[in-house]
Order: C-alpha cells, then sequence, then structure tokens
C-alpha cells in the first residue's frame, strides 16, 4: 500500500481535455499532459484492499494495487511488468476500456474511485518512452503452426501470446492494414493510429507474420486453412450490423454507422482520397446511444455538421448507480462521453417509425416517445404514447444499433461450424469450435463486448491451443475472478 492515508488526502483528478472548440477541428487524441507527480498522488488512493474488488472487475484480472504501489514509490518498470503480465496491449485499454475495474473499486463504495485506467495507461506510455518495451521473440520454436483469423484486438493478443509459446503464427486479414477494428472502427481522436502501428511493429520482430488484403473463406479456402496449418483460429469479430427494417430504409443517406466511421479511418490512413459518407453541412441524426453512437457524434462534429441529433430507444439511465445493480458490479448510469460534450443533444424513450425522403435521398424521420414498463428495476417493455409523434430533419442518418454476430456466409459456412442461439461461433469449454482444430475467440464467439475483454478472450483462447498442440501449456491462465452477470 503506497500511502494508507492517501485516498483520504487526495481527490480524484484526471488529465484536462482539449476545449472543445479546439479539438473538433482535428483527429488528434483530446487529453492534455498529466504531471507525474499528480499521477503519482491518484495512485497513492488506492488502497490495498484486502479483497480487491477491481480484480473481479477487470476482464483480465489486471495486478492493480499492485502497480498502483509500485506507481507511488517511482518504479515505473517494476509496474510496468506487473502492467504487462496480465494484459498486451496497455495502451490500447488505457485509451479505450469503459474501466469496469473502476466501477468495482472499493473506494467507489462512497467516493469517486482510483484512476485505474488513466494510471495504466501512464505505464505503458511511460514504458515506451524509456525503452522498456522490446521485441521478445521466443527461445525456440517448437515447430507447430497457426493461423489466426482476423487482427482486431481479440486476434492480436490471441497471436501475442502463441507466439510466446514459441508456435509460428500467420494473421490473416481482409483489410489491407492489420488492426481490424482498432483501425477501421475506432475513431483516431480516441486512439491515433500510430499506437497501434507502434504496437505491430513489434509483434513483426517478435516473428508474428501478417498478411493482409486476403479474405478467409474467399481468396484462402476454410479447408486449405486447416490443411496447411495445425490450427485455425477465427477472430473474425461480430460485424453484422443490426438493421433498422422501416418505411424508407432504403433511402440513399440512412447509412450504418460502421460503414461511415471506417470512411472517416481510411482518408486520415491514406488510403482513400475522400470520404466515402460525409456530415459535412448536414442535419445529423444518429440512432443508437452506446459507443459507437458517440464516436459518430464526435466524427459528425469534426466533419462539419449543421446539427447532430442522438436517439435511444431506452429511458435516460439515472447518473446514480442503480439499487439492482450494487456495487461491485458494472452499472447501467448515465455517461457522457467526450463527443456529447462536444455538442448536439440526446433524447431518450424514442422509437424510429418511417424515414422520408424527397427526390431520392432522405430528408426527415418520423418518432413517436415510448414509455417503459419495469420488472425487477430494469424497463421490459414499452408503448407508444398517443399524440407523440414528431418530424426531424434529416440530410444523414445513421444506425448504430449494435451487432447480431460474424458473418457466417464465409469461412463458417465452408467449414459448417455450429452456431449458439445468438448466432455466435458455438465452443467448447476449450474454445474449440465444431471442428477439430478450429478454435474461437472475441467477439465472434462472445458476441459484441468491450475491447478488454477481446483481449482476454485472445489470451485465453491461445492458452487452450497451446495445450491442444503440446499437450501442456506455461501460457498464464487467467484468474477465475469474473464477477457474476446481474
Amino acid at each position: 500500500m503506497g500511502k494508507p492515508t492517501g485516498f483520504m488526502e487526495h481527490d480524484r483528478q484526471l488529465p484536462e481535455k482539449r476545449p472543445a472548440t479546439e479539438r473538433i477541428k482535428d483527429f488528434k487524441e483530446i487529453y492534455q499532459p498529466f504531471p507525474e507527480a499528480s499521477l503519482c498522488e491518484q495512485a497513492a488512493r488506492c488502497m490495498d484492499c484486502g479483497v480487491p474488488t477491481c480484480h473481479a472487475g477487470c476482464p483480465l484480472g489486471n495486478r492493480i494495487p499492485d502497480w498502483n504501489d509500485e506507481v507511488y514509490h517511482g518504479r515505473w518498470e517494476a509496474a510496468f511488468k506487473q502492467l504487462s503480465a496480465t494484459n498486451n496491449f496497455s495502451e490500447f485499454t488505457g485509451r479505450l476500456c469503459p474501466a469496469p475495474c473502476e466501477e468495482a473499486c472499493v473506494l467507489s463504495i462512497n467516493a469517486p474511485a482510483v484512476t485505474i485506467e488513466q494510471i495504466e495507461k501512464t505505464i505503458i506510455e511511460k514504458a515506451f518512452a524509456n525503452g522498456w518495451v522490446k521485441p521478445r521473440p521466443p527461445a525456440r520454436r517448437t515447430g507447430k503452426t497457426v493461423a489466426v483469423v482476423g487482427s482486431g484486438p481479440s486476434g492480436l493478443a490471441c497471436a501475442a501470446q502463441l507466439n510466446t509459446a514459441g508456435h509460428t503464427v500467420t494473421v490473416f486479414e481482409r483489410d489491407q492494414r492489420p488492426g481490424g477494428l482498432l483501425r477501421y472502427g475506432i475513431p483516431d481522436f480516441k486512439l491515433e493510429k500510430s499506437v497501434l502501428d507502434r504496437r505491430l511493429a513489434i509483434m513483426r520482430q517478435e516473428g508474428i507474420v501478417f498478411t493482409t488484403g486476403v479474405q478467409v473463406g474467399d481468396q484462402v479456402s476454410g479447408d486449405s486453412l486447416c490443411k496447411d496449418f495445425d490450427a485455425v483460429v477465427l477472430c473474425t469479430g461480430s460485424t453484422r450490423p443490426r438493421d433498422l427494417p422501416i418505411p424508407g430504409r432504403d433511402l440513399p443517406g440512412v447509412h450504418y454507422a460502421m460503414d461511415f466511421l471506417t470512411g472517416q479511418n481510411r482518408v486520415i490512413a491514406g488510403d482513400a482520397k475522400e470520404i466515402a459518407i460525409s456530415a459535412a453541412g448536414k442535419n445529423v441524426i444518429v440512432i443508437g446511444g452506446g459507443d459507437t453512437g458517440s464516436d459518430c457524434i464526435g466524427t459528425s462534429h469534426r466533419q462539419g455538421a449543421v446539427s447532430v441529433v442522438n436517439f435511444e430507444l431506452l429511458p435516460q439511465p439515472s447518473e446514480e448507480r442503480p439499487e439492482s445493480q450494487p456495487w461491485p458490479y458494472w452499472p447501467m448510469r448515465l455517461r457522457t462521453s467526450s463527443s456529447h460534450e462536444e455538442g448536439g443533444t440526446r433524447h431518450w424513450n424514442i422509437l424510429t417509425k418511417r424515414f422520408i425522403g424527397e427526390k431520392g435521398r432522405v430528408t426527415a424521420l418520423e418518432t413517436v416517445s415510448v414509455a417503459w414498463t419495469y420488472e425487477n428495476g430494469r424497463p421490459v417493455r414499452f408503448a407508444e404514447i398517443p399524440g407523440s409523434e414528431k418530424v426531424w430533419p434529416a440530410d444523414l442518418v445513421l444506425l448504430a444499433l449494435g451487432f447480431v454476430g460474424p458473418e457466417s456466409d464465409t469461412v463458417v459456412a465452408q467449414l459448417d461450424l455450429k452456431l449458439d442461439e445468438r448466432g455466435n461461433l458455438s465452443t467448447d469449454a476449450h474454445w474449440m469450435t465444431s471442428k477439430s482444430g478450429v478454435f474461437a475467440a472475441g467477439d465472434a464467439r462472445r458476441g459484441q463486448s468491450l475491447v478488454v475483454w477481446a483481449i482476454s478472450e485472445g489470451r485465453e483462447t491461445a492458452r487452450h491451443v497451446d495445450l491442444f498442440l503440446m499437450g501442456k501449456s506455461d501460457l498464464p491462465e487467467k484468474p477465475c475472478c469474473d464477477l457474476p452477470r446481474v
């Protein structure tokens, strides 16, 4: 425990954001530098609890009190070693994770939680700056080969762990650059791609091969992959967007959110000259209140939208923790992102009824307000409120309604892999699909989830692949510390 009285002496403090009027002019990350002395004070707030429930809140089981203690005492390299023992990519989670560990922090019972995510990000950035993050190829190779399909966070984590075990790993990616969701789905103002490329360079130096521009199931068949490699891991993500099949859905100007976001990312990367779908000069409506919807709002501001409106079907959450989701569970409460702070309006209890068009394009949409019926503190059914119909001007509508599973008409169909009741890849207790030697990890197996869960899935799947290939494994097993679902 760094300082027994730290949590009583220091308030929670985070880095300042660049002013909204300034940051919407570019796609750079939004946070200002944070003094090291202030960060050490934040680490001192960690109470080194007898039962550190932050472990249970973190899908990776990160050793949070341990590296907080090291940071407080200025032992940064030791903190980095503690951090990297459980997380391959702290530079990603330190920027993108919603920090379930902080909601599970004991201090958060009656005070603001420890700034775990910011401390994590600072540790890994200090490690890169001091040259502690180095390529570490395995001392020996096993002679076994593994194909990892998909280079998002689960695929990268799986590949990194399998390479550590000595297997020869090839990562297949259908896009021209590796990174998957991290590269094409996450806006640069949340994750500048130089951060991703820095890590990929290290992975290549460690011996991992990235084969890009190859669609497994098309240019390379699933059967040939199984013949050419000793094991295959499908980390293809949950990429089928949920649609909104209402009148006018086929009007030009109504798009899936991910098509909008990837188009902007490709322009920034230099892979495209023009933005495929632009919000410039338009009235934009984003349907869906999750992270993807928030990313659409921030991107629309930066592209020069005239107005941005956000609809959510569910009721507005409370700013306080609901009674039905007590500490240390993850609470469904109101969260305001940096994109929300930049402008626009948010509306809850809104059901979209139809899209309206003129001259072959969407020009408006019609909504109705709804009232919810609750059971056990949760909304379960809604009814439309008569007389609440409203027409909203809209030149661009973005559907950010989530995802319903992996694409099932490519390698999944070729290998005749079983799906579960939610349309995700079905696996046994060892992360293996219905075909021997073919494994699955991440959103393709778990369903749409968090980056931190994808990394956890990739690590755990790698361990089971190693056991399958070698009969034993020295790869770390994730601690059994997950909180049960509410």
